[in-house]
């Protein structure tokens, strides 16, 4: 089995499950326990929080763990939204994860807030100049994402937040496909979220990154643990294998970047040769891979995440030709796993101006960490024969 669909989850690391084993067998405390059993966990708890902090260039009080992706995105959109009320006006994109929309809808039905989206490049994109158009005076939170899931359109969030605080706005990106693949440090933002599973932890683990000491309205509300931001017992476990996956992501980042993104620039030069017709969603990329083959990453990063390939085939159907490619031994999906099922087009290419029709033959390939030329020359081959049978 050829495995591009790591956008959805990759597999868990060696390393990550070792680390974590410890804490899943002796060392079982209850790290909110003051006995020695409980004292031992919250030491493991604790040098996890300091190694994701040291990442991602935050303070250890910054990080909050959480279940996941979807949980951190809502603590953070909902609480700072809610605890820092200095209007009632949101800005977001319509191409955002359904965790961001989900959230920011909440705050529009039941507490009252106003939504404003900003439109999004044809590529994916979410520029400075279309954000400024949409902010007010009155702007309490802006959430807008690192990296695109469907299309890995990446934007620039730097800039991003420099024009949310230009207006006393607080920003929060959705990093949970840009973590491992992107530098997180320095972006500016005042929250960030990402999801372990990504990166080679298990499901079940993400953290919520809240700048300093803004004040956050919690979800969960009881024993007050994770300082007050996010009541329950902490799974000491996954934590350790979150902060162990991400710091292996992290030390192995540029080199994957720079190995990758010119074989996946060869993968979309190769599919869009044996399907007439097809077209790529998200950024265009060329042979150079936006700067990252060169041996140098790219700054601004490049504006494709460079493990992500993303088509849609008119006149087909996208799940037929993920079907086939299955049966050729090569695993890709249709895009977000989290609306996988569904009859409805991707939002996020309507909302780029792809017509419904065309929308709901996306493929999307996103390669593994691990993935090297023979690997993708193999997936390449089965593509084109799958492509070229239609």
């Amino acid at each position: 089995m050829l495995y591009l669909d790591a956008a959805a989850t990759d597999a868990v690391r060696r390393e990550a499950l070792e680390a974590a084993w410890p804490y899943l067998t002796g060392v079982f405390g209850n790290p909110s326990s003051h006995h020695s059993a409980g004292e031992a966990a919250a030491a493991g708890l604790a040098d996890a929080r300091s190694r994701v902090a040291a990442v991602l260039g935050a303070r250890r009080s910054d990080v909050t763990f959480t279940s996941g992706g979807s949980e951190a995105a809502n603590l953070a959109i909902k609480g700072l939204a809610l605890a820092n009320p200095r209007g009632k006006h949101l800005v977001t994109s319509p191409i955002e994860h359904e965790a961001v929309l989900g959230s920011i809808d909440h705050l529009r039905r039941v507490h009252g807030f106003e939504v404003s989206f900003v439109t999004p490049s044809a590529d994916g994109t979410i520029t400075p100049e279309a954000l400024r158009e949409e902010l007010r005076a009155d702007t309490t939170l802006v959430s807008l994402a690192y990296a695109n899931n469907e299309v890995g359109a990446v934007s620039d969030v730097p800039a991003l937040a420099e024009e949310a605080h230009r207006v006393g706005a607080l920003l929060h990106t959705d990093a949970v496909q840009a973590a491992g693949w992107l530098d997180l440090r320095g972006l500016g933002a005042d929250a960030l979220t990402f999801s372990g599973h990504k990166l080679g932890a298990p499901k079940g683990i993400g953290a919520a990154i809240i700048r300093g000491r803004l004040r956050l309205e919690p979800l969960v509300h009881g024993g007050g643990q994770e300082a007050g931001r996010r009541s329950g017992t902490e799974n000491v476990a996954f934590a350790v294998a979150l902060a162990t996956a991400l710091e292996l992501a992290e030390s192995e980042r540029e080199e994957t970047a720079i190995r990758l993104a010119p074989l996946r620039d060869a993968f979309i030069a190769r599919v869009l040769g044996a399907c007439e017709g097809a077209l790529v969603t998200g950024p265009t990329v060329g042979a150079a891979g936006e700067g990252q083959s060169s041996g140098t990453p790219a700054t601004p990063p490049a504006r494709r995440l460079p493990g992500h390939a993303s088509f849609c085939f008119p006149g087909t159907s996208g799940e037929s030709v993920l079907l086939d490619l299955e049966e050729h031994g090569v695993i890709a999906s249709s895009g977000s796993a989290c609306a996988a099922g569904s009859d409805e087009p991707s939002h996020v290419l309507t909302a780029l101006g792809v017509p419904r029709e065309v929308a709901q033959t996306a493929v999307r390939f996103s390669f593994p960490r691990s993935a090297d030329a023979q690997t993708l020359e193999a997936a390449t081959a089965a593509v084109e024969s799958v492509l070229r049978e239609r």
